[in-house]
């Protein structure tokens, strides 16, 4: 398997709207998402959830990957700490799980190579893959998964499209030119996390998240890639602490294998 992934640390800016207190401030600087001494949420209209997949249909035949003559299918998965399973085990990411049930089902399938790293915004990971890009030329399904920290940050919805059409573009790239088999995960929702019920105002949370969501969601059917809504799937786990990690903000091997059973019809066969 071929991670990369750092401990990095970003800084939370206020952008007026809400606060949140002094323990909710140390709590996130222990989960690596960050926090300055005030608030976290761009104010914006709610909007209505995506539905769970927006499939475009597969027409293209898969190309084999035979670097290093292998025949075996190969896996990019790209994103932050929703990607990389910050706080569980390696075997509980989500990339890792998917792959593990594709094997159950008898498909060759190489481990995933995943990018991601805890804190990322849309502007990190570009700059991450201009850094340090995929070790392949191309691969047979692509995903991306990016946009709570930018959130989270208070960064610009406006920034935020035009970065995430960036790595958009370079996804569809990876996986050669094929927009079939790139599939975009919709940002969980934390506001309904354990730890986002300790901020004063979690619907602002929800609010922003699915603004984001209606940006990448309107993005992903312009590019024709795939889509799969994780959002209520992250909802639906309000309250239940089996569906977390320990740190009560991330998500636990449970909760992405459901993710995982929205995700796998998707694999390009």
């Amino acid at each position: 398997m071929i991670i990369k992934w750092g401990a990095k640390v970003t800084n939370m800016r206020h952008n007026g709207y809400i606060k949140i207190g002094l323990f909710a401030c140390l709590l996130s600087a222990q989960l690596a998402l960050g926090c300055s001494k005030d608030g976290v949420v761009v104010q914006v209209p709610r909007v209505g959830p995506p539905p769970h997949i927006v499939s475009t249909p597969v027409d293209t035949p898969v190309r084999s990957n035979t670097a290093g003559g292998s025949t075996a299918r190969t896996y990019l998965a790209l994103g932050d700490s929703y990607t990389i399973g910050q706080s569980v085990a390696v075997t509980d990411r989500y990339p890792v799980r998917e792959v593990a049930l594709l094997k159950q089902k008898g498909y060759s399938v190489d481990d995933p190579e995943i990018i991601a790293t805890t804190g990322w915004t849309t502007g990190d990971l570009l700059n991450a893959l201009q850094t340090s890009p995929p070790s392949r030329a191309t691969y047979s399904q692509v995903t991306l998964l990016i946009g709570v920290n930018n959130q989270f940050q208070g960064r610009s919805l406006s920034e935020y499209q035009t970065q995430f059409t960036q790595l958009l573009q370079d996804a569809i790239h990876w996986a050669a030119d094929t927009a079939s088999h790139v599939i975009v995960l919709s940002i969980p929702d934390y506001g309904d996390s354990f730890y986002g019920q300790q901020t004063s105002d979690p619907a602002a949370i929800s609010t922003a998240i699915d603004s984001f969501n209606a940006a990448n969601l309107q993005i992903s059917r312009q590019y024709g890639v795939q889509y799969v809504n994780i959002t209520d799937l992250t909802r639906q786990a309000k309250g239940d602490s089996s569906l977390f990690a320990p740190d009560g903000l991330h998500y636990s091997g449970k909760e992405m294998a459901l993710w995982v059973a929205r995700l796998a019809p998707t694999w390009p066969y």
